[in-house]
């Protein structure tokens, strides 16, 4: 019975996460591409310019990079490490360059998710700040859309708490601990049907809640103070470690960059027919992509709307930071490091295909040091997705139960007990109805997009007409 039921929902995660989701999540960035006249581009100055100047007269709870590294810490995270080395070794090199065009065109949907947060989000006398793809769906299509705002809401609860915010993360926190001080599992805590749990994860999972419990409890604030440290602080780190990488191999970057878009469009070219097709490429790379950057699933405008700011643009465009952050830059460090030293094609997977990456390429730096930065970055990323998500599903919970902050505050001690029990979590249908459900989130918002596209479009134009005839 059980195995049956795995089976149907592995059939239903396949629908969900299949090729007319990505398909839909693509047109939908090229449609609204052309909408705001491919303004990812002409405009990824400015918005890199507001990502860090924040305005003296906004309202919100969060200053503007706050925000956006609330969003960052949710989506930053193994997708950035382990999604990718999962792409490249099932589609080849030529992944990655369908994860950059992923990323392109997700710019735009960011752009315009972040634009409409702002637009239609909640401010009350005190302060407090409710938005999202909930409130532009209800006030920006009209009140008889409401039912389609309740389920967008449904679904983000169930992915902050089943999955994604915290069994997922948990877990993977507690496994790369584990891998690193007892591999061998030479030390074990304790047995729970038929299976027994090293120290290290025991250990691991009881800091985690307890640091997660002291963030959390302290509400929207302090995940964007310790997200506004931790997120820039282990970016750079890792981005360095990427770096050096790739300068120490520099003189092979070259052949790694024709590699990837030679891979692209033929990958049996440079596999050797190891990767069978260019649509496979491309499903694993558009995939990991979206599920990297999260453009349009709408999790994103959930912390946008709470930006101190009053010119929707201006939000949207630091919004759209985010997908070229996580994406264009760290992605891609990833990716070319992985390339660069062939360990995607050697029979390895997941983290420890990049793992080997570091270990083997950077000459300076002992192979246990690199594992071991490694795994602290892949703490940290997925330590500041579980802030992330939880924020973003006590927004949710708190539109359906139509402010309820009573109802937030036990769902905050519910969160805790699922992330300290979720070290211990192994059963596989957990995951696939994580994944089914942050899947199912991006259909009421690509709907409201589409939807809202006119909006978009006006908002865009009266704000550069405004800026260039110097009204703002």
């Amino acid at each position: 019975m059980l195995s049956q039921i795995n089976e149907l929902l592995s059939t239903i995660d396949d629908l969900v996460w299949g090729v007319p989701l990505m398909v839909v999540i693509l047109a939908t960035g090229v449609f609204l591409t052309a909408r705001v006249n491919i303004l990812q581009v002409s405009k990824l100055p400015l918005a890199l310019k507001y990502m860090f100047k924040n305005e003296d007269d906004g309202h919100g709870e969060v200053t503007s990079f706050g925000a956006l590294c609330t969003a960052l810490s949710a989506t930053i995270g193994t997708g950035n490490i382990v999604g990718v080395a999962t792409a490249i070794v099932a589609g080849g090199p030529g992944a990655l360059f369908w994860m950059w065009i992923a990323a392109f065109f997700g710019m735009a949907t960011k752009y315009a998710e972040g634009l409409l947060a702002v637009k239609y989000r909640i401010v009350g006398d005190d302060g407090h700040v409710l938005g999202g793809p909930f409130y532009y769906i209800e006030r920006g299509m009209g009140k008889n859309w409401k039912w389609l705002a309740m389920i967008f809401a449904f679904f983000g609860v169930c992915v902050g708490l089943f999955g994604i915010g915290t069994f997922t993360q948990i877990n993977g926190i507690s496994s790369a601990v584990n891998n690193f001080f007892d591999p061998e599992n030479a030390y074990i805590a304790f047995s729970l049907f038929e299976r027994s749990y090293s120290i290290s994860v025991v250990i691991a999972g009881i800091i985690v809640t307890l640091c997660v419990a002291l963030v959390i409890l302290g509400g929207l604030k302090r995940i964007a103070n310790v997200s506004q440290v931790i997120v820039p602080f282990m970016a750079v780190i890792y981005i360095v470690l990427c770096l050096s990488l790739i300068i120490c191999n520099i003189s092979a970057v070259p052949e790694a960059l024709v590699t990837i878009v030679k891979g692209a469009f033929n990958p049996k070219a440079v596999t050797g027919g190891v990767v069978g097709s260019m649509f496979m490429a491309m499903q694993k790379g558009v995939a990991r992509g979206i599920f990297s950057n999260e453009a349009g699933l709408g999790s994103a405008p959930i912390a946008a709307a709470a930006a101190q700011t009053k010119e929707p643009v201006r939000q949207g465009l630091v919004t759209m930071t985010g997908t070229f952050i996580d994406t264009i830059v760290i992605c891609t460090l990833t990716g070319l490091s992985i390339v660069i030293t062939g360990s995607w094609n050697i029979g390895l997977e997941g983290v420890a295909v990049t793992s080997r990456a570091f270990e083997v390429a950077i000459p300076f730096l002992p192979s246990n040091a690199a594992s071991f930065i490694l795994m602290l970055c892949l703490v940290f990323f997925a330590f500041t997705t579980i802030l992330g998500w939880d924020y973003y599903s006590e927004r949710c919970l708190e539109y359906m139960t139509n402010g309820n902050l009573t109802a937030v505050k036990v769902y905050r001690w519910i969160y805790i007990i699922a992330v300290f029990i979720g070290p211990y979590m192994t059963v596989s249908a957990v995951w696939t109805i994580a994944d089914i459900f942050n899947g199912l989130m991006a259909f009421p918002n690509l709907i409201a997009l589409l939807f809202l596209n006119g909006i978009i479009a006006k908002e865009t134009k009266d704000y550069f007409e405004r800026k260039r005839n110097k009204l703002i």
